[in-house]
């Protein structure tokens, strides 16, 4: 086994290094970092059929817990999880052209992600995000929506719009659903149309109730569907989050690569 480590820096981009490692022959990229990092560099393996092994060393590591590798797994044990060589077929996405991996998070996510600083993450972790939330559902308006899908289009009034890839349990706002799957080919879009805090917390317990028990939730101020492409258009403009990085704002085009990522996981399955 031939290991190559490189550091990410500000002047060079892990999707560079990832394509620099795929021109020299590499065999299996590994990822170490939060949900950013290894967003970037799935991007840069999609379609190209070479595993992406997973180092979690973020504040959520969302992408890693939905593939069933643990949160605050130890570096010895991921790196014997990827020695083991279990791999694994599952969906990517794209926003806008940029990679994702996760979800794409517009309105309430968006503005949580934005107001949970470096400084709240390295001190609380994920409560950061939970403590930022909170801050902001005094603050919360609704916007005008506009959702295009093959199937149509649909319009109304959100709080919250995510459309997602992968997402675990505590990705709540995906949760539509009750379960996102990894490797179905589409996307999952959940709307939240909650107009009060109460309804809104109401809302938000009702989704991870429902992800724990993988069923749809039963409440009204949640719309939900599955599409393999969608197009967002908001009135006003609203803020996007892809994988834990704000990336602008609406209008989003997203869609769904059915197969597209090779993963190393703990367990096949």
């Amino acid at each position: 086994l031939h290991l190559h480590i490189h550091t990410t820096t500000p002047d060079i981009s892990p999707e560079e290094m990832v394509k620099t490692a795929i021109a020299d022959g590499a065999d299996i990229i590994i990822a170490s970092g939060g949900d950013g990092t290894v967003s970037t560099i799935a991007g840069a393996l999609v379609r190209t059929g070479i595993p992406l092994g997973i180092i979690p060393r973020g504040t959520a590591n969302a992408f890693a817990v939905a593939l069933g590798i643990p949160r605050f797994q130890t570096i010895r044990a991921a790196c014997q999880a990827i020695l083991a060589g279990h791999t694994r077929t599952v969906d990517a996405a794209q926003c806008n052209g940029i990679p994702m991996v996760l979800l794409a998070g517009v309105g309430y996510e968006a503005e949580t992600v934005e107001r949970a600083s470096r400084e709240m993450k390295t001190q609380w972790g994920a409560m950061a995000y939970i403590m930022a939330g909170w801050q902001l559902l005094d603050e919360q308006t609704l916007f005008d929506t506009t959702l295009e899908t093959e199937e149509g289009v649909l319009q109304f009034q959100a709080a919250a719009i995510t459309i997602a890839n992968a997402a675990p349990p505590t990705s709540v706002l995906a949760q539509g659903g009750g379960e996102v799957i990894l490797d179905d080919g589409l996307l999952d879009v959940t709307v939240a149309t909650a107009e009060t805090k109460l309804q809104a917390v109401t809302t938000m317990l009702s989704m991870l109730g429902a992800a724990l028990v993988k069923s749809g939730p039963q409440q009204q101020n949640v719309i939900h569907g599955r599409t393999k492409r969608i197009t967002v258009k908001t009135e006003p403009p609203q803020k996007v989050v892809v994988d834990g990085e704000i990336i602008g704002t609406t209008p989003i085009e997203v869609e769904c690569i059915p197969g597209g990522l090779t993963v190393l996981v703990p367990n096949p399955g």
